[in-house]
């Protein structure tokens, strides 16, 4: 339960930073300049964009809570994590690194630059899903199958469920590419470069969080924050 509380959290935090990014708290009445200059509004499609984030964040700290209450009972035995999960989460990084080098090269109308930029992450994000696959077909070779244990299950639930989004992901940067391809006009394809690039750093966060509870690492941290306050 601490889990999806530090979660909930942590989307709070990362909510209220891009709303005040994104001046939807802001009231223009109070603010001083120009009085004809029109103020900056927000595309319907960044705002849909931070509802969907919101949701899935939920989604996944229910998760988290399910998994840290039933790892309590006495028929929980853990798995070996795959070291695939290593080079995954290193794929997952790049590819988050690369969309944002390609947001600021849409900023700077760059139009090279965000094709490859959109070619990188994707290649990188699809060797992400392939190393994925890969991890759960060395568990299963070595015995951990899907029924055999509910700390199995939980492994498989909780990044298939991961999967799944970052699968969502790639159909609409596969979108974004085709349009970019269709067009040198940076214009055209400048803020689904950012939706992607924004939804790709929403994966990374949410993977490196599960990975430090799937390795343990956040218990040892949620151990060693319980002593150091009592």
């Amino acid at each position: 339960m601490t889990g999806a509380l530090l979660f909930f959290a942590a989307v709070g935090v990362v909510a209220g930073w891009w709303m005040s990014r994104q001046r939807l708290m802001a009231k223009p009445w109070l603010e001083q300049g120009v009085i004809d200059e029109a103020p900056r509004t927000v595309p319907l499609a960044k705002i849909g964009l931070g509802v969907l984030l919101v949701g899935l964040g939920s989604l996944f700290a229910l998760s988290i809570s399910a998994y840290s209450m039933r790892m309590q009972f006495s028929d929980w035995s853990s798995l070996p994590m795959p070291a695939l999960l290593w080079p995954n989460t290193a794929l997952l990084l790049l590819s988050s690194v690369v969309l944002q080098g390609a947001k600021r090269a849409a900023d700077r109308w760059d139009i090279q630059s965000v094709k490859i930029g959109l070619l990188t992450a994707g290649g990188s994000t699809l060797a992400f899903v392939v190393g994925q696959f890969l991890a759960w077909w060395q568990l299963d070779e070595a015995g951990y199958v899907l029924a055999g244990n509910p700390a199995n299950s939980f492994f498989y639930l909780i990044t298939g469920l991961h999967g799944l989004h970052v699968l969502g992901g790639l159909v609409a940067l596969a979108r974004t590419m085709y349009r970019t391809w269709l067009s040198d006009d940076v214009r055209a394809v400048r803020l689904s470069v950012e939706l992607c690039a924004i939804y790709w750093h929403f994966l990374l966060a949410v993977w490196l969080i599960l990975f430090a509870l799937l390795t343990g690492w956040a218990a040892d941290a949620l151990e060693l924050c319980r002593q150091l306050l009592s």
